[in-house]
């Protein structure tokens, strides 16, 4: 059985906390409407968002193979 590097390890862990830090301001962004007056929603907005999901769903893709 292989043996984890400590580097490797704490790297590793280091990673997840940003990743966990990153998904709660994605959040609160998203409870934000991401900054936008949804009363005044244009495409360009709506592309924005777009963009986004795609980038999450290849990252969804990358973690667990599913069409998220």
């Amino acid at each position: 059985m292989p043996t984890t590097q400590p580097q490797a390890i704490d790297a590793y862990l280091q990673h997840i906390a940003t990743i966990r830090s990153q998904i709660e301001a994605l959040q609160r962004h998203a409870d934000d409407h991401f900054g936008h007056d949804p009363e005044h929603i244009h495409w360009g907005h709506v592309g924005d968002l777009t963009r986004i999901e795609n980038g999450l769903r290849e990252v969804l893709v990358l973690l667990d193979g599913s069409n998220a």
